[in-house]
């Protein structure tokens, strides 16, 4: 089922399960995942992506949102993933994920991580600073193995998104700048790699930013890059076997709107890495994409009680029982979602009296503990249930245990069936590893 066909009969329901009930065996807060969705996605993305461009790859971003029952879900499609810490390295590993289908990425990589993503002969590091070459030949030549890696570059375009989700500009703590000319940081670390008897540099990897919801940014970055493959291959002798483009594609955050297809991203790169290679005289390297949110954010809902409604001069709250530990995204950017109350999914929209707007705001001591500052919802009361849409991703990945709130459990949901994946934390578990 849709999210829009989910909103064809007045209860919500979300894989074909009745959200109200799953409220009422699980417990509020709730992390609801549609797993049909997410295997849709996946799908997609080999027809009009993998099955339809030569020598391409897709790893899932895992930062978006993954536990283990998540790796073992995108390693049966069939996808890689894209870790950036030790702890997702782990999580990937212990679900059984294929290590060569890994790729280790990540701006500031401790020496732990390094040795355990070589170690566990992960497919890909990402290189982000020169540095990381050393380290990654010290540890790849006592396993005696021979790591692959590609170097992150900074495109230099500014992304059309929130400052905090750009990662392609030139003052980016990501990557090294896109500088081909003798003695850049980009030109040395190359050289570097070559001398390296036990790193193999295979490409190139830039990321511009987060929910981009048009291609110039991306045809511009690969613009760049293609220059940048040209001017390497000239001046070095360099050939970029690979090109890992990144994510960010566009997640809407009105589940009663169609959702941005995959080829709309896709085809406007691999057209333009196509023809600019052609233009160049360039072999066309493996095209790899890293998308993460476009994947789960619209497969995930967060259900919440009402704990009460506070009407004032101006706006009208309806606190629930959770917030700002369970979903940070407003108070870090301002993210935008949309409600509603699950037993009455299509009624009228609550207009206060007094003309003032409605926010749906959290239990946590704070005044930026807010989900959603302008809602459009129907009249609730304490008790009710409501869902917030599009949470699936950056919500649990990002979740903490402020004013000492547990993180709710996690629920899969497809085709009537309903299970918990990650077991919502108990009050030890909020206290578990102090001492007095």
């Amino acid at each position: 089922m849709t999210q829009k066909e989910c909103f064809k009969i007045s209860r919500l329901t979300w894989g074909s399960v009745d959200c109200q009930e799953l409220a009422q065996r699980f417990g509020t807060p709730l992390y609801v995942f549609d797993t049909g969705i997410i295997r849709a996605r996946c799908r997609e993305l080999r027809e009009t992506f993998l099955d339809r461009w030569e020598n391409t790859r897709v790893r899932y971003a895992g930062k978006a949102f993954l536990i283990r029952a998540m790796a073992k879900l995108i390693a049966d499609e069939g996808l890689g993933l894209d870790v950036v810490s030790l702890g997702e390295l782990h999580t990937a590993l212990s679900a059984g994920f294929p290590p060569e289908r890994i790729e280790m990425n990540g701006n500031a990589k401790s020496h732990a991580e390094i040795e355990s993503a070589v170690k566990n002969r992960v497919g890909r590091i990402i290189v982000d600073h020169p540095d990381e070459l050393r380290t990654i030949q010290n540890y790849a030549e006592k396993a005696g193995i021979v790591q692959r890696v590609m170097i992150r570059v900074a495109p230099g375009v500014d992304a059309h998104t929130h400052k905090y989700i750009a990662t392609g500009s030139t003052d980016s703590k990501f990557g090294v700048p896109a500088d081909s000319r003798e003695g850049s940081m980009l030109t040395e670390a190359i050289k570097f790699a070559r001398e390296c008897k036990n790193v193999d540099m295979r490409g190139l990897h830039f990321h511009v930013g987060s929910q981009l919801f048009d291609t110039d940014d991306y045809t511009k970055s690969v613009e760049v890059i293609l220059r940048l493959m040209k001017e390497l291959k000239d001046g070095f002798g360099f050939i970029t076997r690979e090109l890992n483009m990144g994510g960010g594609f566009g997640a809407v955050i009105n589940p009663k709107i169609p959702a941005m297809k995959s080829e709309f991203y896709t085809d406007a790169m691999m057209k333009t890495l196509v023809e600019g290679c052609e233009n160049y005289g360039l072999e066309i390297p493996r095209a790899i994409l890293e998308p993460g949110r476009w994947i789960i954010s619209e497969a995930g809902i967060t259900l919440y009680t009402v704990e009460n409604v506070r009407t004032l001069p101006e706006v009208t709250y309806i606190a629930v029982d959770g917030g700002m530990a369970d979903n940070p995204r407003f108070a870090l950017y301002q993210a935008e979602y949309n409600a509603v109350k699950v037993d009455d999914a299509d009624g009228e929209i609550y207009r206060p009296e007094n003309g003032g707007k409605v926010s749906i705001v959290g239990k946590c001591c704070e005044s930026g503990d807010i989900l959603i500052d302008d809602a459009e919802i129907q009249s609730v009361k304490a008790g009710d249930v409501i869902a917030l849409f599009n949470t699936g991703a950056y919500t649990f990945s990002m979740s903490s245990s402020y004013n000492y709130l547990a993180r709710p459990a996690v629920v899969f949901v497809e085709n009537g069936e309903a299970k918990v994946v990650c077991e919502r934390q108990s009050l030890d578990d909020l206290i578990r590893g102090q001492v007095i």
